[in-house]
């Protein structure tokens, strides 16, 4: 155990949010660029985990991205001894605040989305059974609404009546993460809006005091909300909000398609009017941690936190029609290649969820490679952030390969490598080759640009030869 100076900050689960989290808090300074706090990254002693924990304490990011500032904040928190890794839990022991980021899935039973909170159960126990009655619990994990109070609650209660500590000291606050990985990955947690709340107005204005020491607030003002179960509602409904809207958009993509206009100078022509900037683009689906699974969350919950039947067409819907998209782009191409896909060699380039990171969890491109496959297909992957895809057990190219070994080309992400791509010096050798562009990686005067060097390339939400 090490002595602190500073105030101690544990982050329990170093995953993609929280160890950026860790660097973001253990770079916070005051005015006089004096440091406030301590952080140690808590996570499990299994080879994912330590495999975290040695990356991080080598000052190494342990997820592929595009965002310099993590690799150097965090080598700047290692330098000034403000962070580091642990798979001990005796760390709790002496925190003054821990932040909850380990991740919470949600099986389909069914067809019908059930809650399994036996491993979140199990971490929130470790906490109870070693902090001070002192210290702060933020939950930043997306949970189920009703989770702060009838599950996290109970068990720090049980857990400080056993170890005869005063129940009624616990500080309990939920904070929901906003970050996005990608080439704004830092920014994201230090410059962004937040929101929280408290299980009572003690522990919401401790979790604000912290709040407001790690973002920059006076451009990004905190919201607080009357109760942790608003707070938890709000980032599954945001989360909800995004998904439906983005499966609004796929019957309007083979709308455009089929008649021949390009759905993306429709959708720029609509976002000039303020209200309605935010309407999604044509893509290959959507994937990640957040978006595929958030919307199941409060159906689940009302039946079985919060004991409410109630029904959520929309949000059903929409997961049910994102989860046929990526097979838009396999039809696609399918039709591109003359109908078939047998003894076709095809080079999908991106296999992570989104651009500019190496997180494959849930992407979409695992559908297409799959579908292709089924169908006869061979199939390389490319992507400049991801070594291995751990979901379909491969080794992924880093290098482009030779164009020539293709008979189609699938952008499915638009990484910066690609939109910096020369498609018409790539595809010298072989103007034979098709390729579709599943995520605008190109604007209309690029393909335009490839078309006239002799490329044959077609887009998602976009007529043939738009």
């Amino acid at each position: 155990m090490k002595k602190y100076n500073k105030q101690k900050v544990c982050i329990q689960g170093l995953g993609f949010v929280g160890s950026a989290m860790a660097i973001a808090v253990s770079n916070a300074v005051d005015d006089q660029k004096k440091y406030y706090f301590e952080v140690v990254g808590i996570d499990l002693k299994s080879s994912i985990g330590m495999h975290r924990i040695k990356s991080l304490n080598a000052g190494i990011f342990p997820f592929g991205n595009t965002d310099p500032k993590l690799n150097k904040f965090l080598k700047k928190a290692i330098k000034n001894k403000n962070f580091w890794a642990s798979s001990d839990n005796s760390e709790f022991k002496n925190a003054e605040i821990i932040l909850v980021d380990i991740h919470l899935d949600i099986p389909f039973k069914n067809n019908e989305p059930k809650l399994e909170m036996d491993g979140f159960k199990k971490a929130i126990n470790t906490i109870g059974n070693n902090i001070n009655e002192n210290c702060l619990v933020i939950v930043e994990t997306t949970v189920p609404p009703g989770t702060c109070t009838e599950i996290v609650l109970p068990i720090l209660r049980e857990c400080f009546i056993k170890r005869g500590l005063d129940p009624q000291k616990i500080k309990l606050a939920h904070s929901y993460e906003r970050v996005m990985p990608g080439e704004e990955y830092y920014d994201s947690i230090i410059n962004f809006w937040r929101v929280y709340s408290g299980i009572n107005e003690e522990s919401a204005l401790a979790c604000e005091k912290f709040l407001s020491k790690v973002i920059n607030t006076k451009k990004y003002p905190l919201t607080k909300l009357s109760s942790t179960l608003a707070s938890e509602t709000s980032k599954l409904l945001e989360n909800t909000y995004r998904t439906v809207n983005i499966a609004f958009i796929a019957e309007w993509t083979r709308y455009a398609e089929r008649v021949g206009i390009d759905l993306f100078e429709v959708i720029q022509a609509i976002q000039r009017r303020p209200t309605h900037k935010n309407i999604r683009y044509p893509g290959i689906g959507i994937g990640g941690y957040c978006l595929t699974k958030d919307p199941a969350f409060t159906p689940a919950a009302s039946k079985e936190l919060l004991k409410e039947d109630l029904d959520f067409p929309f949000s059903k819907l929409a997961l049910r029609e994102l989860s046929k998209m990526p097979l838009h782009a396999v039809n696609r191409m399918k039709e591109l290649l003359g109908g078939n896909f047998h003894n076709k060699k095809i080079l999908i380039c991106g296999v992570s969820y989104r651009e500019n990171i190496g997180d494959t969890r849930y992407s979409p491109s695992e559908l297409i490679f799959n579908e292709i496959k089924k169908e006869g297909g061979n199939i390389d992957c490319h992507d400049p952030l991801v070594n291995y895809w751990e979901e379909v057990k491969i080794r992924v190219k880093k290098t482009f390969p030779r164009a020539d070994n293709y008979d189609g080309v699938i952008f499915t992400v638009p990484h910066k490598q690609y939109k910096e791509l020369d498609l018409s010096k790539w595809l010298l050798k072989n103007r034979d080759v098709v390729v579709l562009d599943g995520f605008m990686v190109w604007n209309k005067n690029k393909r335009d640009e490839f078309r006239n060097n002799g490329v044959k390339l077609e887009s998602i939400g976009v007529g043939n030869g738009l």
